[in-house]
């Protein structure tokens, strides 16, 4: 099939490039001429597990290729995909602003009867909208569907690849049947297409990160009673997970959630619901428990070491927003760090993959180190806030030599609390015990 993707972000690069892979002729189409040139030149602006090699397979063999004639790449389309931004607005809202440029864009080079298909995360009636955009500019027939990505940022080569569902809402039968035959190598195994109607689709991706953010939030709060009550939030988790009705995933306490979507997504929804008068309460304890949640770091820290940080040095190991990715929206770590250098504290950083995304955002108003462990040299205490494998498993000695006082905030409950106690680490976690710290 011939197919472009308008936008080359996170979700149309992963798309272009997994179409690609399985024998579809891709065009991934992007107004940015100095991201199209580093791409065309195997440059991925992104990390992402396992998308380097499939991007350079696919150019090598000529089935994906990367422009900025956006005209160009729909004229000698059949399928389509939108995959701009829907960054939120002041309101909370999604901007569609990107989504409706593209499809009227998309109507002005309409050379035949089209399939558009909106695979940005936008609010319900979206696609109703993209319609009428597209079909101002032209006479050409159009079928407008609604897929929802469902990637997570760290595994979203293999979601695609392996997806567990793909949700597809359609306005006609062909376009159904077209949809069904685009995605079939993804789902060789059964996995469920579910072909319903677009304002279903439209939902269901809001829905499905409002839920797994209430799991997430829920635990955080579970956490706030354990630490008051002398119970282990892990025991707890375990507990609960157990339950088959429950099951064990997005039950992990922590520092709340970030990146591009539970964030923008939990609050688009809000907005919806609270528009169209239904009851969005629910959500909105959600979103305020994260809010709360991110900045958990920061009160412990100034709870232990006072208000003025003046003159002490704060290792922070994690800048991501999560393992396996260099996205920094939304990370709990900004919060942490502004609060940090607001209260006179030099910062020392340390993230395996997210330390050029750091030096944009904080320039030289922190350190960042190559080293993992040249950033504790002469610390008060190491932050911890994203679940890297290398500091699963760390060389406790070492870190201890390096402290200047042997003491760990960890915002991901790496470590053992007991553990960390018989070592002579003063050790703080979320939902469990404090353990090691010494009287007075």
């Amino acid at each position: 099939m011939h197919v472009a993707v308008i936008g080359t972000g996170y979700v149309g690069l992963v798309a272009g490039a997994c179409l690609a892979e399985t024998g579809n002729d891709v065009i991934c189409a992007d107004i940015l001429e100095e991201k199209i040139a580093r791409l065309n030149a195997g440059e991925i602006p992104i990390y992402e597990p396992g998308l380097e090699p499939l991007v350079a397979r696919n150019l090598r063999s000529g089935r994906l290729t990367f422009t900025t004639d956006i005209p160009a790449a729909v004229k000698a389309s059949d399928i389509i995909f939108i995959a701009v931004g829907t960054p939120r607005d002041e309101d909370g809202s999604a901007d569609l602003q990107h989504v409706l440029e593209a499809a009227r864009t998309i109507g002005q080079s309409m050379n035949t009867e089209k399939i558009v298909i909106a695979k940005s995360t936008v609010p319900v009636g979206t696609a109703a909208k993209v319609r009428e955009a597209v079909e101002a500019e032209t006479d050409h027939k159009v079928h407008v569907c609604s897929n929802p990505e469902f990637l997570k940022e760290g595994a979203a080569v293999d979601d695609f690849m392996k997806p567990d569902r793909v949700i597809i809402g359609v306005d006609s039968d062909y376009a159904a049947e077209v949809m069904r035959d685009l995605y079939s190598p993804f789902v060789r195994t059964g996995n469920a297409v579910l072909i319903m109607d677009i304002a279903s689709a439209e939902i269901t991706k809001y829905a499905a990160n409002a839920m797994l953010a209430t799991r997430i939030s829920f635990m955080n709060a579970v956490a706030g009673l354990c630490e008051r009550t002398g119970a282990d939030v892990n025991m707890v988790r375990q507990g609960i997970g157990s339950d088959q009705r429950i099951g064990s995933q997005f039950l992990f306490p922590g520092v709340g959630y970030g990146g591009s979507c539970f964030p923008k997504d939990v609050k688009a929804l809000i907005r919806t619901m609270a528009e169209l008068g239904a009851d969005p309460s629910i959500l909105q304890a959600v979103d305020d428990l994260n809010d709360h949640q991110k900045g958990l770091l920061l009160g412990l820290v100034v709870d232990r070491l006072g208000e003025d940080l003046t003159g002490l040095t704060i290792a922070v190991w994690g800048l991501a927003f999560k393992a396996n990715t260099d996205d920094m929206r939304e990370a709990p770590s900004l919060v942490t760090i502004e609060g940090l250098l607001e209260r006179g504290a030099r910062v020392v950083a340390h993230d395996p993959e997210a330390m050029t995304e750091a030096a944009r955002r904080f320039g030289d108003r922190i350190e960042l180190l190559d080293d993992a462990y040249a950033v504790l040299e002469g610390a008060t205490a190491l932050v911890i806030h994203t679940e890297w494998n290398p500091y699963r498993r760390p060389g406790f000695d070492r870190m201890k030599a390096a402290l200047a006082e042997p003491r760990i905030f960890d915002g991901r409950n790496l470590y053992d609390p007991a553990g960390m106690a018989r070592m002579g680490f003063e050790y703080y976690s979320v939902g469990r015990a404090v353990t090691g710290v010494a009287e007075g």
